[in-house]
């Protein structure tokens, strides 16, 4: 690129702040870090087949601007007649009507224009031409597809949810060793079993109450027995045991109840 004139430099900082003071809308155009090279989007214009799309533009300056037009190609692939597949553009002001008195403002403005009202007269794809003159219904579906296929800005793509956190694993509790629910304690008879006695120099007897043996019943827990000498002794016992007195006509032992033993003096 040859070196820049003073006066080219001059113009190119003057549209800079006259693009800022401009309301181009949805337009935009702005340089790059190079004055030289500048990159704007124009969206399809409403109520045309470009609706909806959004066409990226690349803006080239010539080392001389504003004597020379600029260089302004699609970056987008669009379905227009005015607009080849490499992003060529046909249009008067870019060619043989360019004018200093032109500006990079202007010319966007040209270009949103022609998205609207394209020009078969003066066609860069004739094939576009003919099929826009004899077959205009065919023509604005397939550049519907185009601007859709294309030019259709793409939605961002939603973050996933987060996920939960995965649940801890509950080991099932050791239970401590207990007695067995609705169990019943079992009782073992040891009627057989001798018993420590009660007290030294007291005898045990067993399995029956001698003849001649009265029981008195005194109350829920105790059994008072009377010998046939007349001694009393008392035995502990945890049921009544039915009466026996001399001189019955019968003359079996009279068992205690749950194997108990009744301790008598000799």
């Amino acid at each position: 690129m040859a070196h820049p004139l003073p006066a080219t430099l001059k113009r190119i900082h003057r549209e800079i702040s006259d693009v800022k003071k401009e309301d181009l809308g949805s337009i935009t155009l702005v340089p790059s870090d190079n004055l030289f090279v500048w990159c704007g989007t124009l969206p399809g214009p409403e109520g045309s087949v470009y609706e909806g799309g959004v066409f990226n533009i690349a803006v080239n300056l010539p080392p001389d601007y504003p004597f020379n037009a600029p260089k302004v190609t699609f970056k987008t692939k669009i379905y227009h007649m005015n607009i080849s597949d490499q992003g060529n553009i046909c249009i008067d002001i870019l060619k043989h009507n360019w004018s200093p008195a032109l500006s990079l403002f202007k010319v966007i403005l040209s270009l949103s224009s022609l998205l609207t009202d394209p020009n078969p007269k003066d066609p860069l794809v004739p094939s576009i031409a003919n099929q826009y003159v004899r077959n205009r219904k065919l023509h604005d579906s397939t550049a519907r597809e185009w601007t859709a296929l294309y030019a259709r800005p793409k939605l961002p793509t939603p973050p996933p949810p987060p996920r939960a956190p995965p649940k801890p694993k509950v080991k099932p509790s050791k239970k401590a060793a207990g007695p067995i629910a609705n169990s019943r304690p079992i009782v073992i008879d040891d009627s057989d079993d001798e018993r420590p006695s009660r007290s030294a120099g007291t005898k045990r007897k067993r399995d029956a109450i001698p003849t001649g043996v009265e029981i008195d019943l005194t109350d829920d827990d105790d059994i008072e027995v009377s010998a046939a000498s007349g001694s009393k002794k008392r035995a502990v016992g945890d049921r009544r045991a039915p009466r026996s007195t001399a001189g019955s006509s019968s003359r079996r032992p009279v068992p205690l109840i749950h194997g108990e033993v009744i301790d008598i003096d000799d």
